[in-house]
């Protein structure tokens, strides 16, 4: 008998939403879930499947039953040949890194951040860079997935395919994601090498930086010219790393928290903090090398506000032309560093912000420093202007202002998705206030 606890408060991890479920689950099987469900048929409730709480927005949130999957958790088959592994949905990718280095195998791309679970990083469309890697579900050859009446579909390229098709980018509405088959590739260390450069130079080469390097980002810094290039790549160096406690923590974090408070009270800072931090941690060339994941991953020590949209990846140069242009005609708009400039292979899975199209993701962030909320409407407003002129579509994990009819407009499969819900959930268990925006 599955047991269910009350007066659970949720809350994201950047603290930015959170709920107060009437139910919180943590199943630790099949038969659980199937329970947990016939109980909410029962009584009419709505459900929500939680994964590492993540996700910047209200995706998550509920008053009904909330379904946590920490405790199904396990690898359940690696097969070395095919190098693929099958594993429950509520295993998180930190757990997951050691099992694969067990069996001389990895993840081809990660996110930044490895505290969530791999039925989360797939359906909020969890994407890195490099334009031969699609988003991160692109990796998923098969799921499983448990339907609002309790039966469970098997989905792959060959069974259930339409459902495999949506399921990939679910948004946690068509069902409970229960296992994920993923394709690896064989254990392998990237050599992250980061340079400065300007902003003119990077979008005038930006062809030649995305043939030079595997995994290449640009971190562009507001109210400047200044701009950070990344590139990871295949290695055979021993690890070596290029942090510091000093320059990553006394100055990086607490030194700049303390400015951006200030900042708070005196707007105008804020160009010249960017400027100033540049010239402090970003201005030379620094290498680290390690195994994939460890290079991927890292460490986002401030609460944020974000936004993060993909657009088409010929667009890069004028969106983010037009981002700048409107900063220096609103002084009195002031932007955060970094605005972090990542690109991916298009898909043809239905909600994924690549579908069929090779894409640029523009990420812009507001700090919180020390809690605080720093006023942010006018930049966020003004970037989503620019980024549904240039076609973009958002991140599903994160904060956005779009109804059911951008999404028409955005995603030429959107009404194939609607459909494939409606069959799977039609009395619309899975649903909750930043789904209804979506989809009524």
């Amino acid at each position: 008998m599955v047991h269910g606890y009350k007066g659970v408060q949720f809350q994201n991890w950047a603290k930015t939403y959170g709920c107060s479920p009437e139910m919180y689950y943590q199943p630790t099987s099949v038969g659980e879930v199937r329970e947990v469900l016939a109980l909410a048929r029962q009584q009419n409730k709505k459900v929500k499947v939680v994964g590492g709480g993540h996700s910047p927005s209200d995706i998550a949130c509920t008053d009904g039953f909330m379904i946590h999957m920490g405790k199904m958790n396990r690898v359940l088959q690696v097969d070395k040949e095919k190098k693929q592994v099958t594993v429950e949905a509520g295993i998180l990718l930190t757990d997951l890194h050691p099992q694969l280095d067990k069996h001389g195998l990895a993840l081809s791309n990660l996110g930044a951040v490895s505290d969530v679970t791999v039925g989360g990083v797939i359906g909020s469309g969890t994407h890195n860079t490099g334009i031969k890697h699609g988003i991160l579900a692109t990796q998923v050859v098969a799921l499983t997935l448990m339907k609002a009446d309790g039966t469970v579909l098997e989905c792959s390229e060959s069974s259930n395919a339409d459902v495999f098709q949506a399921a990939r980018v679910h948004l946690g509405c068509l069902g409970v994601i229960l296992t994920v088959t993923l394709q690896c590739v064989p254990q392998f260390h990237l050599l992250e090498t980061s340079f400065p450069s300007t902003l003119k130079e990077v979008l005038d080469n930006l062809d030649s930086h995305l043939k030079k390097s595997e995994y290449f980002r640009f971190l562009w810094f507001p109210h400047s010219e200044n701009v950070s290039i990344i590139y990871q790549d295949h290695t055979n160096k021993e690890p070596s790393s290029a942090s510091n406690w000093f320059w990553d923590y006394a100055i990086g974090f607490y030194l700049l928290e303390f400015l951006l408070c200030t900042s708070t009270y005196l707007p105008r800072l804020v160009g010249w903090i960017n400027r100033f931090f540049f010239w402090l941690l970003f201005n030379c060339k620094k290498e680290s090398s390690n195994l994939s994941h460890k290079i991927f991953s890292y460490e986002c020590r401030f609460k944020q506000h974000v936004q993060d949209w993909a657009i088409p990846r010929e667009k890069t140069k004028e969106a983010l032309l037009e981002l700048k242009a409107m900063l220096e005609a609103h002084p009195k708009v002031v932007a955060h560093y970094p605005v972090e400039v990542r690109f991916t292979r298009g898909d043809d899975i239905l909600l994924s912000p690549c579908f069929q199209r090779d894409s640029c993701y523009m990420n812009i962030i507001m700090y919180r420093p020390y809690g605080k909320d720093v006023p942010r409407l006018d930049y966020w407003l003004a970037y989503e202007t620019i980024m549904k002129k240039f076609g973009g579509r958002p991140h599903w994990a994160k904060a956005h202002n779009c109804t059911r009819k951008d999404f028409e407009k955005m995603y030429p499969a959107f009404h194939k998705f609607c459909d494939i819900r409606e069959k799977l959930d039609p009395t619309g268990m899975f649903l909750n206030s930043y789904l209804e925006k979506v989809f009524y």
